[in-house]
């Protein structure tokens, strides 16, 4: 009886003890993971070759090459305008005149006066040279006549300057008076432009400011004639920026019919080539890591990435990067998810968008 109790109870613990083994056996093949290193789905892009020129486009607006404010040179009230807003006139025209009474009055008082005393004094220099009269004479007769004549010159000039002349070939741009109000000396009356060429100016950013030395070719586009390309001739440019932190390009344009002032360009400035090999990548291809500018290489032969040092040059508006680099033509740089990737990982490469597949939404 007692041993079939003991051969019971060991029965039981036996029983128990394969239990406990067979749960500290599920529990530890629970805890082990199986690894799996599956290739991340990447997009890429080629790298594709350049040929070492550069280029910028800026926003630019044309100018009036000269916007002169013309005044007269005396006050007094206007007598009449000549000129219309818009008008073209040729150098030399009549723009404006200024009653010219009070002026007329001075000059003629003047030039009486000064036709006696120079008879006067040329008189008394004659008897000077005859040795009939003393050298303190011949002085004051000399002196009486170089009065008379600033004088007379004087009043000459202010006279003429009643009347208001074009200093060069061109448009009316404004007038500001009409008679009879009356202007001050000095007081602009009309202004003209000069349309045998126009000014262009363009706002540069501190980086290409400081590469001007490298500036080769310049040229305008115009919406009014988009076939046409416009050379343009660099003038100048501020060497202190403004308040949004850039540079102003003055360029020169030679005349067209169908431009005006006030019109929109877009101006295009041309880099000296660079005598280091460029490449091409989109601009979702660079990564930054210690400072410095990188993309992912796809290697073919073992489907893993590596790391490639890159300096940029120029982003272009197409979303692409003009690069400095050991890249090749042909080869492959990941395009998307760049930071999410490591040095040496494995990837499997997305399969190409139909040309069918717009926007690759199917």
């Amino acid at each position: 009886m007692r041993k079939s109790r003991n051969r019971i109870l060991k029965m039981k613990w036996l029983v128990w003890g394969c239990i406990a083994a067979s749960i500290g056996i599920l529990g530890s093949c629970r805890n082990k993971q199986v690894q799996v290193d599956i290739p991340q789905l990447v997009k890429t892009a080629p790298v594709n070759g350049h040929d070492g020129m550069t280029s910028v486009t800026y926003p630019g607006k044309i100018q009036a090459a000269s916007n002169v404010k013309l005044a007269f040179r005396v006050a007094g009230p206007i007598r009449k305008i000549y000129v219309n807003e818009g008008q073209y006139v040729k150098k030399g025209q009549l723009l404006a005149e200024l009653d010219p009474r009070d002026y007329q009055i001075q000059f003629n008082a003047t030039q009486a006066e000064y036709t006696q005393v120079k008879g006067e004094a040329d008189r008394i220099i004659e008897l000077y040279r005859r040795g009939s009269v003393s050298v303190n004479e011949y002085d004051k007769a000399v002196a009486a006549r170089k009065r008379v004549t600033a004088l007379y010159n004087a009043h000459r000039n202010a006279l003429n300057d009643t009347r208001l002349k074009a200093p060069f070939d061109g448009y009316v741009q404004n007038k500001y008076f009409n008679a009879p109000e009356i202007v001050n000396q000095g007081t602009p009356v009309v202004s003209m432009i000069d349309n045998d060429y126009f000014e262009v100016d363009v706002n540069i950013p501190s980086g290409d400011f400081i590469r001007r030395e490298d500036f080769m070719t310049f040229h305008a586009n115009a919406d009014v004639c988009p076939d046409s390309i416009l050379p343009l001739e660099l003038l100048d440019i501020t060497q202190g920026a403004n308040y949004n932190q850039l540079f102003t390009a003055r360029f020169r344009l030679k005349r067209n019919p169908v431009l005006a002032p006030g019109m929109s360009v877009s101006v295009t400035i041309g880099f000296k080539p660079s005598s280091e090999a460029m490449s091409i990548v989109p601009v979702s291809a660079l990564f930054m890591k210690d400072g410095q500018s990188f993309v992912w290489l796809y290697n073919e032969q073992d489907e893993t990435i590596e790391p490639v040092s890159v300096a940029v040059e120029r982003l272009t508006k197409d979303g692409e990067a003009i690069v400095r680099s050991a890249l090749r033509k042909g080869q492959t740089v990941i395009s998307a998810g760049v930071n999410d990737l490591k040095e040496g990982q494995k990837v499997k490469l997305l399969p190409p968008v139909p040309a069918s597949n717009v926007g690759g939404l199917l």
